[in-house]
């Protein structure tokens, strides 16, 4: 192949994906957990091959990838060197035919960019509930990180039109990347939910961050006690801003303290005073178990994966959202 020509570093990020869609490369990203175990056993400290560099994000000697993703990987700026070897700052996983870059392993910078299980969760129950969705609809994705909730709807309703917003920068970056390698069309909005971008939406997605961290990493922390702030924070802006017969699909975690979900009691509340109907269920009813080792989790049982399923009226009568 003839060498990549100098442009810009997200265009070497482009042409990195477009490289490796055509090798077929694919990577499941678990959880930060199970990461750590993969990458702590003896045979995996030096990658050998392209899922050991970008997905375990494990160290690399020149000649043990292709030669043309290590020169886009120079190309993008995107990599480290140390003790005679390179390491990659971004992750590639797989999900529904398409490539996602992402932060690497460990993700502890302030500006990282999520991809995880819940990704492959969140698209799945996209999929789902956009079969019923009529017409073109106006879709949006609050906090959309690596891109995953707009450019599943974008896959599944290419009628649709599609916006994103996120108050990462960093993570705007990748999602119009990837987004490109999918060749889907996504207007990115930088700036918290629905802040600057005027309604109505016929649908709004959001996987938003609900653990406790001590760090605050906008992709991880959900604020409040227990984490569960913005996801009540996004379902308050959004549901004034959907249409008639609009919709909001919200995916999130859930911690269970005593056999009660307080998310679900909140978000249940609200849906009454707004008179908008609300679906609410376990996806998975535990997840990130590790957490509960930690203070902020000392009194919850578990932390459960849901789906918050949000439908406004055809003819909506008004409502009254609490703030």
């Amino acid at each position: 192949m003839p060498p990549y020509e100098p442009g810009s570093r997200d265009d070497a990020l482009a042409a990195l994906l477009h490289e490796l869609k055509a090798v077929n490369y694919a990577f499941v990203t678990p959880t930060p957990a199970t990461h750590a175990r993969v990458v702590a056993r003896p045979d995996r400290r030096v990658a050998r091959d392209l899922r050991g560099a970008l997905g375990w994000s494990l160290p690399f000697a020149t000649g043990s990838i292709p030669p043309r993703t290590e020169e886009l990987l120079h190309a993008a700026g995107a990599l480290s060197e140390a003790d005679g070897m390179w390491r990659s700052a971004i992750r590639v996983s797989s999900l529904r035919g398409d490539l996602y870059i992402h932060s690497a392993f460990p993700t502890d910078a302030a500006n990282a960019v999520f991809f995880g299980p819940d990704s492959y969760r969140f698209a799945d129950l996209i999929a789902a509930e956009l079969r019923d969705v009529v017409g073109r609809p106006r879709i949006v994705d609050i906090g959309t990180g690596s891109g995953v909730g707009a450019i599943v709807a974008s896959r599944c309703r290419p009628d649709s039109v599609v916006l994103a917003t996120d108050i990462n920068a960093e993570a705007l970056r990748f999602a119009a990347i990837n987004a490109k390698a999918a060749h889907v069309e996504i207007e990115f909005r930088h700036g918290r939910d629905l802040a600057g971008i005027e309604g109505p939406f016929d649908v709004v997605v959001a996987n938003p961050p609900f653990m406790v961290d001590s760090s605050a990493r906008a992709y991880r922390d959900g604020g409040g006690a227990r984490g569960s702030q913005v996801s009540f924070n996004i379902a308050q802006a959004a549901i004034p801003a959907l249409a008639a017969g609009g919709r909001l699909i919200l995916y999130t975690g859930s911690p269970i303290v005593d056999s009660f979900d307080e998310l679900a009691d909140k978000l249940g509340t609200m849906s009454r005073l707004a008179n908008v109907a609300l679906q609410y269920r376990e996806i998975d009813p535990d997840i990130f178990g590790e957490e509960l080792d930690g203070q902020s989790y000392s009194s919850v049982d578990r932390i459960a994966a849901v789906a918050a399923l949000f439908r406004v009226p055809v003819e909506s009568m008004g409502s009254h959202i609490p703030r």
